[in-house]
């Protein structure tokens, strides 16, 4: 057995942090809390100092295969090929999850892939051991309609016939289109589905807030998603396409920057998710971007803040992601910081991060230290509690009982 020694850890539950911390682990679960150090032939103790544990943190919007060093944005969509999508990934990965990021949800290819779901071949790797990185919850491809975000000819305005994607790939219209797209996904793995509600601050076709689908076809794409026990995930920012994809059934709204309190009233009622991502409206760089691109930035970014705290003082169900690589891989915690600094507690925001996570992808097993659950255990140098920026400077990650760094063995 090992046993992990330390300062303390954090009770996300309580917001407090138990001191001292004795963490005893048996294969991929914690079997201990507190007691004595194990004495055996058998047993190691990992001293981890002045450290405070915390169960790893999870974050709810990334794309692993996006982003990334080596990747030339304004010409990936023509020059980077699915293998090379994969390998770049690889880093994506690592360095996601020597961040201390143990779950993600990968959320919704958006890419010319040949009809191939790289995100789900990419947990399958990780699962495997082949390479280092969180365990991945995939979306597949995003479903969005021609034109809509995420269509990536509309965000290049490529001339009609360039580089158009199949329904399978996730361009869909109309209820057909959208079943069979919905249905391709879970064939091949998809975890739960992603859907495109309404515009975003790089759509080039029109409003950000503007809904995209019509009421039938987004009660479809829910439709063919609850059957199978899939939840489905919208990228929303306007506040009536919030309020429509919460009326047909919709789990989880991604960003909602432009939420009014009606909207937000509405995901409280009906026990629905909100995804954070608010880093980006700080640190996303738009200079380069379209003046009505910057434009849509400039009245979009503030509001990011001012809906935000709406939700959390309503009571809403908020799950912390960071639409990496909106911001870069393996900074996922600038996210934290940022939805502490714009009125979040500390305590919210961990819990944001690991047992309101774990809910929303429905896991039992994760997002506490605690006996019998998957000994996913970061260390950070200091109270996060008190200073949530040591969230950013996680010196150890374990990962199923598994050490994947240890900055000071």
């Amino acid at each position: 057995m090992l046993t992990l020694k330390a300062a303390g850890f954090v009770d996300v539950d309580a917001g407090t942090v138990i001191r001292p911390a004795v963490v005893t682990i048996e294969g991929d679960r914690i079997v201990g809390i507190g007691g004595d150090l194990p004495q055996g032939p058998d047993d190691e103790v990992l001293d981890l100092g002045d450290s405070i544990l915390l169960p790893g943190l999870m974050d709810m919007e990334v794309n692993l295969l996006m982003g990334g060093r080596g990747e030339n944005p304004g010409l990936s969509q023509v020059q980077d090929d699915p293998p090379t999508r994969v390998l770049r990934a690889v880093g994506n990965s690592r360095r996601t999850l020597r961040a201390g990021f143990t779950t993600v949800r990968n959320l919704g290819l958006f890419v010319k892939t040949g009809g191939y779901l790289l995100d789900v071949a990419l947990g399958k790797a990780i699962d495997a051991g082949w390479i280092d990185g969180p365990r991945v919850v995939p979306a597949g491809h995003a479903i969005t309609p021609t034109g809509g975000h995420l269509d990536p000819t509309m965000f290049a305005a490529f001339m009609p016939g360039a580089l158009e994607l199949t329904v399978e790939e996730g361009i869909a219209n109309g209820v057909d289109e959208i079943r069979k797209a919905v249905r391709y996904q879970i064939k091949h793995g998809a975890q739960l589905i992603k859907v495109c509600v309404s515009g975003g601050v790089m759509s080039l076709t029109g409003e950000a807030g503007a809904q995209h689908y019509s009421d039938e076809e987004l009660s479809a794409i829910v439709d063919e998603a609850h059957r199978r026990g899939l939840r489905v995930a919208a990228h929303t920012h306007g506040a009536e396409a919030v309020k429509h994809a919460v009326a047909v059934g919709i789990d989880c709204i991604e960003h909602g920057f432009l939420m009014d309190d009606e909207a937000i009233q509405m995901l409280v009622d009906n026990n629905r998710f909100l995804v954070t991502t608010r880093r980006l409206a700080e640190a996303m760089d738009v200079s380069k971007a379209p003046k009505a691109l910057q434009d849509k930035a400039a009245e979009m970014f503030p509001k990011a803040r001012t809906s935000l705290v709406a939700a959390y003082e309503a009571g809403a169900k908020i799950a912390v992601g960071t639409d990496a690589p909106a911001i870069p891989h393996g900074r996922n915690a600038d996210e934290l910081v940022t939805l502490v600094d714009w009125g979040m507690p500390a305590a919210a925001v961990l819990r944001a991060a690991t047992v309101v996570a774990a809910d929303l992808i429905g896991v039992t097993d994760r997002g506490r230290i605690a006996e019998g659950l998957l000994a996913d255990i970061i260390a950070v140098p200091g109270d996060p509690l008190q200073d949530i920026g040591v969230t950013q400077h996680v010196d150890f990650v374990m990962k199923g009982g598994k050490v994947f760094r240890h900055d000071n063995a």
